[in-house]
């Protein structure tokens, strides 16, 4: 079987970082290392990994993700998950492009031939929902999420919280269902009454209620509210998930497939949520290679629910003219009907990229800066 013979990566806007592996016969797969905000961290880990597996056959994935995984002894971690996951996601590109089939079809094959979608509407500080919440039904979406609220210090006044009760009410009005991302903004005193107020009006989940560091306050907050509990960008592996699992906190897992290892990962993740009753909604407001990846695992996964597609997000347009539509041949294969894009049916991970775009944007592409937020007395919240 071909060796792997290179190993690049593209810094590219709004914030994505694409990985190219290519093998001795030329073959070649597409991944995506995007970890916001750490864009540099993450290049550096994969200047590390590509000099230890140039030269390793490229159809052995799984002792690649081990080797990188076990043998450095540290393991884990958003930065080391990251650069993994690029590579990951490229060698199953490789692989189902030489085998000339779709990547779900390595997996068993389809449990369902179109994915149930949502959009990002609202900003940081959410507003002018109303107006975003229809613009997207336009566009074919009736699934919305909304960041829950802006900035709330640990305690703060109830006031703070009425205007997401308001925009929920708003977004369902008009027929939509609406996730509510606390983004682990809130502290358990201002969650615990968030989510009391939220209840009546049924969102389709609330994301990351509290901090993923805080297992013992979501248990509780679980038992709290009927509102379903999402949660898992900042999971990197099956083991930071495990807790979650076995102590029914969570009813739905949302491992980014760019943070969390790739495809060898993910797929292991949402069969181990499977055995706990627990649905898989993957984390996505990135670039079109890892929405690809996203889909290929929807594809054949039983307990997938819905995607989460960065199409129009306000990371990308605050950042220029990039999009989803972007690096990508055929940009209809994004085409949202009623609530669902049509399963990928290409080889590999069922898109093309558009390579001559990637490397001209990448030549002067900056890193992509953290955000934050700090209250009226200087200290820092959660962003």
């Amino acid at each position: 079987m071909p060796r792997i013979r290179k190993i690049e990566y593209f810094r590219v806007p709004p914030r994505w970082l694409f990985v190219k592996v290519t093998d001795e016969e030329d073959g070649y797969g597409w991944g995506e290392a995007t970890l916001e905000g750490h864009t540099q961290a993450v290049e550096g880990c994969l200047d590390a990994l590509r000099q230890r597996f140039v030269g390793f056959e490229a159809d052995d994935i799984e002792h690649l993700w081990q080797s990188a995984y076990r043998l450095g002894f540290y393991r884990g971690g958003p930065v080391l998950m990251s650069a993994l996951a690029g590579i990951d996601i490229a060698l199953w590109d490789l692989k189902a492009r030489r085998l000339q089939v779709p990547i779900f079809q390595l997996f068993g094959g389809a449990v369902r031939k179109k994915i149930k979608v949502y959009a990002w509407i609202g900003g940081d500080r959410p507003k002018d929902v109303e107006k975003a919440a229809k613009e997207r039904y336009a566009q074919g979406f009736r699934a919305i999420k909304m960041n829950a609220t802006g900035d709330v210090d640990w305690l703060d006044s109830p006031r703070a919280l009425e205007t997401s009760v308001e925009r929920l009410r708003t977004v369902k009005a008009l027929g939509m269902d609406a996730g509510l991302d606390f983004h682990g903004r809130l502290h358990k005193p201002m969650a615990k009454q968030l989510a009391k107020a939220l209840e009546p009006h049924h969102p389709l989940f609330i994301e990351e209620p509290l901090l993923s560091e805080n297992p013992e306050g979501i248990k509780q907050l679980s038992l709290l509210t009927t509102i379903p509990i999402a949660l898992g960008e900042r999971l990197y592996t099956r083991w930071d998930a495990k807790r979650f699992f076995e102590d029914t906190s969570i009813d739905v897992i949302q491992p980014d497939i760019s943070h969390c290892g790739g495809i060898s990962e993910l797929r292991r993740m949402a069969s181990m949520a499977e055995a706990y009753d627990i649905s898989l909604a993957p984390h996505c407001p990135l670039g079109p290679i890892a929405l690809a990846a996203c889909m290929q695992i929807a594809l054949c996964t039983p307990n997938f629910v819905i995607q989460e597609m960065g199409v129009g997000i306000h990371y990308n347009t605050e950042a220029g003219a990039q999009d989803i539509h972007n690096y990508v041949c055929d940009k209809s294969i994004w085409d949202v009907t009623d609530g669902y894009v049509e399963g990928l049916k290409g080889v590999g991970l069922g898109i093309e990229v558009d390579e001559n775009e990637v490397r001209q944007l990448a030549q002067d592409s900056s890193a992509w800066q953290p955000k934050g937020f700090s209250g009226p007395d200087g200290s820092i919240r959660e962003w």
